[in-house]
C-alpha cells in the first residue's frame, strides 16, 4: 500500500481522502480548516500541522483546492520538499494555463504530474464513484491509476499536460447549457398544462434525454434523488457552476473558439448568484428562470 499525502479536505478531498484509507493507504493530510481536519482524522487520516510536514515520506500527493491560484502556491511550496520521484496529481478545477504551470513546477523539482480533476459531486466522491479526466504523460499516468481507482468510477487519460483540465470544463459546459435547456422545457410545460412526470416519462426515453434530466431532474419527483427533492441542496453548487462556466470562457477566448450558449449560461447563472443563490445547487436555475422578466 502507498504513503499519500491528501492537501485539501473539504466537501470533495476528506472524502476522497477517506476512500483511500479504506483502500488501505497511509493518508497524511492536510487543511486550512479545523473543522475539515477534525472530520478527516476520524476517518482515519493523519493530520500535518502544514503542507509540507503532509508531504514528508509520501510516495503520492494529491491536491483539491479551489483555484488555480492556490494550486500554484502550494505546489510552490511543496515541490521543492517532497520525496524526489512523488507524483503530484492535482484534482482540483482550474484554468488549463495554471494546470500546465503545475506540472512545470512539479517537473522543475523532479516529479511526475497529472491533472486529474472530476466529475461526480460530492455524492460521487462519498461513494468512490467519480470519473477522472487526466492529463500528463503516459508513464505518470501508468503510475497513478491505481491510486485514483480507490476514489473512481472512471477514469480517463485524456491527453499531455492541461488536458484533464480541459475535458472538464468542457464537460461542464455542456452540463450548464443543458441544465438551463431542461429547466426551460419544464418551465414551458407547466404554462402548457403538461405535468411534470408526463414530461418526463416522454423525454427520458426520447431525443430530449439528457443526464441533466434522467439523473439530476430541476423539478420535484420524476428523479427521487436529485437536489430537487431537498430543497436544491447541493450537490453541486450554483457557485461552483458558475466558476466552471467562466473557466469555460476563459478558455475560449485563449483559443478562439466561438461558444454563444456557454457566454449565454454564464451570464444567467451570474444573475442567478448575484441574487443570493450561490449556495443552492445549480439545478435551482429553474427557479430563476420561471421569473415573469426574464
Amino acid at each position: 500500500m502507498a504513503t499519500v499525502a491528501f492537501i485539501g479536505l473539504g466537501n470533495m478531498g476528506g472524502p476522497m481522502a477517506a476512500n483511500l484509507v479504506k483502500a488501505g493507504h497511509s493518508v497524511r493530510g492536510f487543511d486550512l480548516l479545523p473543522q475539515n481536519l477534525e472530520m478527516a482524522r476520524t476517518n482515519g487520516i493523519g493530520i500535518a500541522s502544514n503542507a509540507v510536514e503532509a508531504c514528508a515520506q509520501a510516495e503520492f500527493v494529491i491536491t483539491m483546492l479551489p483555484a488555480g491560484s492556490h494550486v500554484l502556491s502550494v505546489y510552490e511550496e511543496i515541490a521543492p520538499a517532497a520525496n524526489k520521484g512523488s507524483l503530484f496529481i492535482d484534482c482540483s478545477t482550474i484554468d488549463v494555463v495554471s494546470a500546465r504551470t503545475a506540472h512545470a513546477i512539479a517537473a522543475r523539482h523532479g516529479h511526475l504530474s497529472l491533472d486529474a480533476p472530476v466529475s461526480g459531486g460530492t455524492a460521487g466522491a462519498a461513494a468512490g464513484t467519480l470519473t477522472f479526466m487526466v492529463g500528463g504523460s503516459a508513464e505518470a499516468f501508468q503510475r497513478g491509476e491505481a491510486i485514483l481507482a480507490p476514489m473512481a468510477g472512471k477514469i480517463v487519460h485524456c491527453g499531455a499536460d492541461g488536458t484533464g483540465q480541459a475535458a472538464k470544463i468542457c464537460n461542464n459546459m455542456i452540463l450548464g447549457i443543458s441544465m438551463i435547456a431542461v429547466s426551460e422545457a419544464f418551465i414551458l410545460a407547466e404554462k402548457l398544462g403538461l405535468s411534470h412526470q408526463a414530461l418526463f416519462d416522454v423525454t427520458s426515453t426520447s431525443s430530449g434525454q439528457c443526464w441533466s434530466l434522467t439523473s439530476y431532474c430541476p423539478v420535484p419527483g420524476p428523479v427521487p434523488s436529485s437536489p430537487a427533492n431537498r430543497d436544491y441542496k447541493p450537490g453541486f453548487a450554483t457557485a461552483l457552476m458558475l466558476k466552471d462556466l467562466k473557466l469555460a470562457q476563459e478558455a475560449a477566448r485563449t483559443a478562439g473558439a466561438a461558444t454563444p450558449l456557454g457566454v449565454h449560461a454564464k451570464e444567467i447563472y451570474e444573475q442567478f448568484e448575484s441574487r443570493g443563490h450561490g449556495g443552492e445547487d445549480f439545478s435551482a436555475i429553474v427557479k430563476y428562470l420561471r421569473q415573469a422578466d426574464l
